[in-house]
């Protein structure tokens, strides 16, 4: 089943930011936004953003269960994040990485929620 463009769309965005998050675990940059360089921040953020990129490709399958585990997915990136950020390893030092690190997880958990309520249109 194709998915329709919306999730096809919030999909392709998961995989994207996801492999964004991978690169920023090992550069500990991404646009300006700075990340310790601690080898426990580059498992972290790989893990999270295989996570992420999970759940994009789980989306893309259009079923039901895949959903399930997506949003699963999601969650766990968004608790990552704040793990990373109560750990130090995403430092809170100026108002453009405050903003980063807010925006950044709300996204996630916005593309969670919003597979939830699209979760009628899986199979």
């Amino acid at each position: 089943m194709k998915p329709p463009r919306d999730i096809a769309v919030i999909a392709a965005l998961m995989i994207l930011f996801g492999l964004a998050e991978i690169v920023t675990g090992f550069t500990h940059g991404f646009f300006g936004i700075a990340t310790a360089s601690a080898t426990t921040l580059t498992v972290d953020a790989t893990v999270i953003g295989a996570l992420y990129v999970a759940a994009g490709v789980l989306v893309l399958s259009m079923r039901r269960w895949a959903a399930g585990l997506a949003i699963v997915c999601l969650v766990l990136d968004v608790a990552g994040r704040i793990g990373l950020v109560v750990a130090g390893l995403y430092p809170l030092d100026s108002p453009k990485q405050i903003v980063a690190i807010v925006i950044g997880t709300l996204i996630a958990a916005v593309f969670a929620v919003y597979i939830w309520s699209r979760r009628a249109r899986f199979v």
